[in-house]
């Protein structure tokens, strides 16, 4: 197991209530471990194979893992940073989307074009719902009335009633979508397609496409921008798009959803997690093994963290 901790006293300077972002790292087998208010590495914790989709509980006692290559969802104790079990997850899961009951876990298995869905207190499948050829981006609506899902090759995102388990519905966006996000208020759905260099905005009454954002950074190949994670603030001010090989993070006004900057980061940026009220933005880049963070209001890149091989996601404990 090789795990490390910095020294005692590094740790002891950090506040004592300070956020914890882990990052999965896709090459290193491993999860790392930022204080978000020292901007410090804490720690590094081996996993399962391929790390990829990481989510807490509501209540944050355990973290989801999405251990792709070892066909598992791991449970990782918080309070111990130890994994305590598996969860029967189907094969390659890759994404995962916690309803808000805090027990059904919703799981896209991209080998199998299946979401499966697992009672996290029982640890047992409680249904295995077909869907489109590989499935990836999974997302509940705050209500618990929706579960999405998109599959990168169909095109589609599959609404799933989390009452029957049933999939009832689907909307055809551009190629291969990969991320998927509801508003707060729950009317509306933001989903990045990687290829189609676009994010659909979705009505959630209708299923309907009402607005579609595209990009353009100067100097960059219009093919190079794929857009991946998307975050909403709170407060419906801004979008943050993660733009992939594009190494920028794009802000758009999530009100008119005109694109107000891109910000450089580092390569191949895929996710994004907010820490501290949203006053910082994570970003996990690939190529370059590392984080940046963004300070969200003034817009700007205040510093970058390296990490392990390949960080693919992040999550935050407050």
């Amino acid at each position: 197991m090789k795990s490390w901790i910095l020294p005692a006293m590094m740790m002891a300077a950090s506040p004592a209530m300070a956020d914890i972002a882990y990052v999965s790292n896709e090459k290193d087998d491993t999860l790392t471990l930022i204080d978000t208010d020292a901007l410090e590495v804490l720690q590094t914790i081996d996993v399962g194979m391929r790390p990829r989709g990481i989510i807490f509980s509501h209540d944050y006692k355990y973290l989801y893992i999405c251990a792709s290559d070892s066909d598992a969802v791991q449970v990782l104790d918080v309070a111990t940073n130890k994994i305590i079990h598996n969860l029967p997850s189907g094969e390659d899961p890759e994404q995962f989307a916690l309803h808000p009951n805090n027990h059904h876990l919703y799981i896209a298995n991209e080998d199998d074009a299946v979401v499966t869905v697992v009672d996290t207190e029982k640890r047992d499948v409680v249904a295995q719902i077909d869907v489109g050829v590989e499935p990836e981006g999974m997302a509940a609506s705050p209500d618990g009335k929706w579960v999405i899902n998109t599959s990168e090759t169909t095109n589609m995102l599959h609404w799933i009633d989390a009452s029957t388990q049933e999939l009832v519905d689907n909307t055809l966006v551009d190629q291969r979508p990969r991320h998927v996000e509801f508003t707060k208020d729950g009317k509306t759905v933001w989903s990045s397609s990687e290829i189609g260099g676009t994010v659909s905005i979705v009505d959630v009454a209708s299923k309907a496409i009402t607005h579609t954002i595209n990009f353009k950074i100067p100097g960059v190949h219009r093919d190079k921008i794929q857009p991946v994670g998307v975050k909403l603030t709170n407060n419906g001010k801004y979008a943050f798009v993660a733009l992939g090989p594009a190494n920028h993070v794009a802000v758009v006004d999530a009100k008119t959803y005109e694109v107000l900057d891109y910000l450089l980061v580092g390569r191949r940026v895929w996710m994004l997690e907010f820490a501290n009220d949203q006053k910082l933005l994570l970003t996990t880049n690939g190529v370059s093994g590392d984080v940046s963070v963004i300070d969200t209001d003034d817009l700007k890149v205040i510093k970058t963290l390296k990490v392990g091989r390949y960080p693919w996601g992040v999550a935050v404990k407050p």
